[in-house]
């Protein structure tokens, strides 16, 4: 199907658009456009084409098919050439350079020198505070990036890409790790360069987002074109069905919890960065922890696994009280921890699916000296036909697989372990499309109705009214509230987020 609109210029026009890979066809004859002055999202599952199809658009990959650029042969040689012609690309696994500053990245290969190549650092720093100021992040512009939370980078990338005068920008998940409040600022950015004629090509697994900010909707399925329709002419089950290819009943399954005995206990828990935190959870039961960016969640979750140096307080696991600072004695308790950043402090992405899953529970394994390999195969093969993981096999580099199924390849790593009584989880869907997240919905209630306890830390607040049994809020690194899940909106939590 397609949308028939007044005859317009394009900024692009791809029409039957493939791409193969050694033994995969990732684009099938695909067609896409974009206008002058518009938001254009493009949607679909993960391996649906969507990132194959941005970097056709931004030359890295080569292609059979049409590719029109202002109506002309594209003829993009490469990704500088596609940033000369004026076409930027924000990936949602952010392009920068962990050591420099962020008015380096913001300029990075276009360092504004004299003509005698010495950087005119002045006039640098004053470019990049100007950029900042457009997407509303007040930092210092020598800080390096790496001090930065994620949230932040994502905003210095947009920067770098305003800086760019593009013509064609794509958002790939931009507001992944952004507050709500910074996501209308996002918006408020997007319909200045809209007025100023830029299109934007808008990737987004949020339906919320992409019905609030896009004009046309295309849609991709397994490589291949779906679809194209007016954002108001949509509904979300329509959207969700052109996805999916079938319908979702409902994409957060919860059903009714059965409470056992308090599990975890933490009391006025203090770090450098959360402040006299106490919250308990019992045996089957899903809290959850709410709050703008610079909470304090991921914090909260750092300090109860042991990670971030205890100032005072404590935690109690099945009655036994944790040593501070120690990891390793939270796990061996029957602790695990799913982080927010799954890429950076989740995987080795060097190793396999396999030994990503077996990585804590080696004692278990072990035969001797050694470890068993048959023993090592068996539950590994068992978690992925149990959480249904998509991938070859077992042996399959972990970084290969989809968004999705590397998250659930940490959730298996810690079911695999005996003994696990409690799992936080932080961010359990950032980035994950609507199929995936309902599957991590579903595993989460499963671990709840089998008596485990689950903190889960998200930046989603539908997720967290959807699933969780109780919500507390964070504000500035300490508990501001909480109520039962039953009882809660978005704007009873927003409300209390921005009451602190």
């Amino acid at each position: 199907m397609s949308v028939n609109l007044p005859p317009q210029q394009s900024l692009l026009d791809l029409k039957n658009i493939h791409k193969k890979f050694p033994g995969v066809h990732a684009l099938k004859g695909v067609s896409f456009d974009l206008r002058p002055g518009e938001v254009h999202a493009l949607m679909g599952e993960n391996g649906a084409g969507k990132s194959t199809i941005i970097k056709v658009i931004a030359g890295v990959y080569d292609f059979e098919g049409s590719y029109l650029f202002e109506g002309k042969e594209a003829g993009i040689k490469g990704p500088y050439d596609a940033i000369r012609r004026g076409i930027s690309v924000i990936y949602q696994e952010l392009n920068l350079v962990q050591d420099l500053s962020v008015a380096e990245n913001i300029f990075f290969g276009r360092l504004l020198t004299t003509l005698g190549g010495r950087v005119r650092w002045n006039d640098l720093y004053s470019e990049a505070e100007k950029y900042l100021a457009e997407v509303g992040l007040k930092i210092p512009v020598k800080t390096k990036v790496r001090r930065l939370p994620v949230a932040q980078q994502q905003l210095v990338e947009i920067a770098k890409s305003l800086s760019l005068n593009a013509k064609v920008i794509i958002m790939d998940e931009p507001t992944s790790a952004l507050c709500p409040s910074e996501v209308e600022n996002l918006f408020r950015i997007v319909a200045r360069l809209k007025a100023k004629g830029v299109g934007i090509v808008y990737v987004s697994h949020k339906l919320d987002e992409v019905f609030a900010i896009a004009d046309r909707i295309t849609v991709f399925r397994d490589g291949a074109y779906v679809g194209t329709e007016l954002a108001s002419d949509l509904t979300s089950d329509r959207l969700v069905s052109m996805m999916v290819g079938r319908d979702l009943s409902s994409l957060l399954p919860k059903t009714t919890p059965i409470f056992g005995e308090e599990i975890l206990k933490v009391e006025n828990l203090s770090t450098s960065r959360v402040s006299g935190a106490s919250f308990s959870v019992r045996k089957g039961e899903i809290v959850g922890f709410a709050g703008l960016m610079g909470a304090g969640r991921t914090e909260l979750a750092r300090a109860v696994m042991g990670l971030d140096r205890r100032v005072e307080g404590s935690v109690v696991l099945d009655g036994h009280f944790l040593q501070p600072d120690d990891p390793s004695v939270a796990c061996r308790e029957g602790m695990g921890l799913v982080p927010e950043d799954r890429k950076l402090e989740g995987l080795f992405p060097d190793l396999s699916v396999k030994h990503n899953m077996s990585i804590v529970s080696l004692n278990q394994l072990r035969i001797g000296i050694g470890i068993s390999e048959s023993r090592e195969r068996t539950v590994v093969d068992g978690m992925i036909k149990r959480l249904d993981i998509k991938t070859p096999s077992a042996n399959q580099l972990v970084a290969k697989l989809s968004g999705g199924n590397q998250q659930k390849v940490i959730l298996a790593r810690w079911l695999i372990k005996k003994g696990l009584k409690v799992l936080v989880i932080d961010e359990p869907t950032r980035g994950l499309d609507v199929g995936a997240k309902a599957e991590i919905y579903r595993i989460i209630d499963e671990l709840a109705h089998e008596g485990m306890a689950i903190v889960m830390m998200s930046s989603e607040m539908p997720e967290l009214i959807g699933m969780c049994d109780r919500i507390y809020v964070m504000a500035k690194g300490r508990i501001v509230n909480e109520m039962p899940g039953s009882a809660a909106t978005q704007e009873k939590i927003f409300a209390s987020c921005i009451d602190e």
